[in-house]
């Protein structure tokens, strides 16, 4: 099926997303049928302050609810509300201007091969603090159906690649805290896509924890290194690389214990180069070759990465903003735009994008 470009009723949705490198909020608006319609209209970046990142940071690979993780669920939930209320200050906009929210919420842990996902983010508390219908909890009807729950960007991207001419087939790929890609030619039961492994979130990681900084700003560290091949291909070697698509994977899968006593140059470089094989080993399982790669997320702003993804795919990789897209916004806008499907009962997931044995639904509504 092709998705229609006009619908009978138009949506204001807003979407909010906290990635795995936990940067802050990505607040988008976007009007949209749920379909083939889709008009970015703001887009606000809010970052953590340091002790809630630290805070909900602490509890990456927890599985269990805890009072301590109510808590910072509770105070996670009210920092995105405020970040709400900033974005309709700076537009000039009313709660009744917006229709509905899609609210991701922050992962803690994902191990779909075992049946669970959880992303913390209170939807009932969000829109009684907004006053305005919430959709929260999008990964796990899909999860519970078999499905891997990443990722969900494919139908988005589907969706705005309608409307930019785009030389198929294309992959849209996104460089967050995990990388992951959408390749599309045909309709949306032709799209695949999958994580294809590490992005910004070990190197974040490494430099955070050597200098304090948050990433490695313009590949600064990376281009003074040297990638150690030997770890390299041990790391290549993983089992994840050896599965069919659709997969995915958590931001902490990967043990980089190896480097931990490089110079932080050489281990930067490492640690750049794997996520750039990482995806140039997932390009392998296109059904045929992309054309263009366009790059969204963190990633784009790594000149190393870019660079190196180039050379190895050995066609043209360029950061979405290429084609006209907000690389910040997009999976901001991408919640947005599943929380209208939520609405009119659309699918989110499809069999070669997470794996479910059907397309699937997602998220939870919350009325008010």
């Amino acid at each position: 099926m092709t998705l229609p470009t006009t619908f009978p009723k138009t949506y204001k949705t807003l979407g909010l997303m906290s990635g795995t490198s936990l940067d802050g909020v990505d607040v988008a608006l976007i009007e949209t049928d749920g379909q083939g319609t889709v008009i970015p209209l703001g887009f606000l970046y809010v970052p953590y302050p340091d002790a809630l990142r630290l805070r909900v940071k602490n509890h990456f690979g927890t599985k269990d609810k805890t009072p301590e993780i109510d808590e910072v669920e509770r105070d996670l939930t009210l920092f995105h509300a405020d970040a709400v209320r900033a974005f309709l200050r700076q537009e000039n906009l009313d709660k009744t201007d917006i229709d509905v929210v899609g609210f991701h919420g922050q992962t803690l842990y994902h191990d779909p091969d075992h049946g669970f996902t959880w992303q913390i983010g209170d939807g009932e508390l969000l829109a009684s603090e907004l006053g305005i219908n919430v959709v929260n909890d999008f990964r796990t009807n899909d999860v519970k159906q078999g499905g891997k729950g990443a990722p969900l960007m494919p139908i988005y991207h589907y969706a705005r690649a309608l409307s930019s001419n785009l030389k198929r087939p294309v992959a849209i790929l996104n460089i967050g805290g995990v990388s992951n890609v959408t390749w599309i030619d045909g309709n949306e039961d032709d799209l695949v896509a999958f994580d294809c492994g590490p992005g910004n979130a070990l190197l974040d990681d490494l430099v955070s924890k050597m200098t304090g900084e948050r990433f490695d700003q313009d590949a600064g560290w990376a281009r003074q290194g040297k990638a150690d091949r030997d770890v390299l291909e041990r790391w290549l070697s993983h089992d994840y690389f050896k599965k069919p698509a659709p997969k995915s994977l958590d931001r902490d899968a990967w043990d980089v214990k190896t480097i931990s006593n490089f110079p932080l140059p050489d281990a930067a470089a490492t640690l750049t180069a794997f996520t750039v094989e990482a995806i140039a080993k997932g390009a392998e399982l296109f059904p045929e070759p992309a054309k263009e790669w366009y790059v969204t997320g963190g990633g784009r702003l790594n000149p190393a990465m870019m660079t190196g993804l180039a050379n190895a795919l050995k066609v043209p990789v360029f950061p979405v903003e290429q084609i006209g897209w907000n690389g910040d916004a997009l999976e901001a806008e991408g919640f947005a735009y599943m929380a209208v499907r939520k609405l009119l009962d659309l699918p989110i997931s499809f069999p070669k994008t997470t794996g479910c044995a059907e397309p699937l639904t997602g998220g939870k509504l919350h009325k008010q």
